[in-house]
């Protein structure tokens, strides 16, 4: 199969990075004679038919911006196989021979449905979670794990002044490899991660569980005389399952320990700012790469980078797959970490 032309969407929520990836798609693709096209708003705008043409020109400037140039949002319609075979007759009705899709395992189930439906989709994994199975490293993990140590950094400076605790909320909808790292990072006293689920465990009794781990480890570093104190919490621990907020989960400890202390949810900050090199090199060799695979007219591929190196694997042989938090960090915070 001859591919002309190539499709560009980013999906999900955005991360840094996305753009880096899209001025590395643009920039190969045109150098090997092959015409691009960014598509508007995600899948949303690929039923919609939101496109515009991509010359080299227009990705200038690109690479140290964070969000996307391309926008996206979430797509219900998509979902529905209606909306797949749309989104499917406009690409053969613009002329796009193939995809690349930016985001998370949600973005590339919708990239194995498009595959099935005959247009070849190559998925690049863009999540500041890390939480995708079949990559070591997803776009946008480095500078989000970053912007939430450096504000943990300058919490710091407030709790060391007024002998306090600070709870601090970082993102993590399903895994904790952000509030994992950042509080090994920023010498966290607890770090609460989502995976700290008990067998038949409730979130609301994890949340209790936890709650009473944090007091207990406050408590113990009053007693060798610690005046402040940070704690680094995954938000699916708290405000994702609606358990109780980053602020009520401090105030309960305030209650149960007698220690000032102040929550603190970071939120969408840590999806923001220019992304570190780590991220703009990333993305760009899993944009180089994508074009790569697409040239050749091979789809239902999933970009990722192992032991340093970027590969491709098939998309659903990839969402199967399962991904754990390193036993070394682990270790390493229960030892050295507090």
């Amino acid at each position: 199969m001859e591919v002309k032309t190539i499709g560009i969407l980013t999906s999900g929520g955005d991360s840094q990075g996305m753009n880096a990836a899209i001025r590395a798609i643009v920039r190969n693709a045109v150098r090997c004679g092959i015409k691009v096209k960014g598509i508007f708003d995600g899948y949303q705008g690929l039923i919609d038919g939101n496109f515009i043409d991509l010359d080299i020109g227009d990705v200038s400037g690109i690479i140290q911006k964070g969000g996307t140039m391309l926008g996206t949002a979430r797509c219900v319609a998509f979902k529905e196989q209606a909306g797949i075979q749309k989104a499917a007759d406009n690409c053969r009705k613009f002329g796009i021979d193939g995809l690349v899709v930016i985001g998370g395992d949600g973005s590339f189930r919708g990239a194995g449905d498009l595959s099935r439906a005959g247009i070849p989709c190559v998925g690049l994994p863009g999540t500041i979670d890390n939480d995708i199975a079949c990559t070591e490293y997803t776009i946008g993990f480095d500078t989000a794990m970053n912007v939430a140590m450096e504000a943990i950094d300058k919490i710091r400076d407030t709790i060391t002044s007024h002998h306090r605790c600070a709870i601090v909320e970082v993102m993590g909808a399903r895994a904790g490899w952000v509030a994992l790292e950042v509080g090994i990072a920023t010498g966290a006293s607890y770090i609460a991660l989502p995976e700290n689920l008990l067998p038949g465990e409730s979130p609301k009794e994890r949340y209790e569980r936890i709650k009473k781990e944090i007091a207990d480890r406050l408590k113990e570093g009053q007693e060798k005389g610690r005046k402040n104190f940070t704690v680094v919490v995954a938000e699916a621990v708290t405000s994702l399952n609606k358990v109780a907020t980053v602020e009520e989960m401090a105030e309960e400890i305030m209650d149960m320990t007698g220690i000032d202390t102040r929550g603190t949810c970071l939120g969408h900050i840590q999806r923001g700012g220019s992304p570190t090199l780590r991220d703009r090199v990333a993305a760009t060799r899993m944009g180089y790469h994508a074009v790569q695979i697409l040239k050749e007219g091979i789809g239902n591929r999933v970009v990722g980078e192992k032991n340093g190196v970027v590969y491709d694997m098939d998309i659903q042989e990839g969402l199967s797959m399962k991904k754990y938090l390193p036993e070394d960090l682990l270790d390493i915070w229960r030892k050295v970490g507090y």
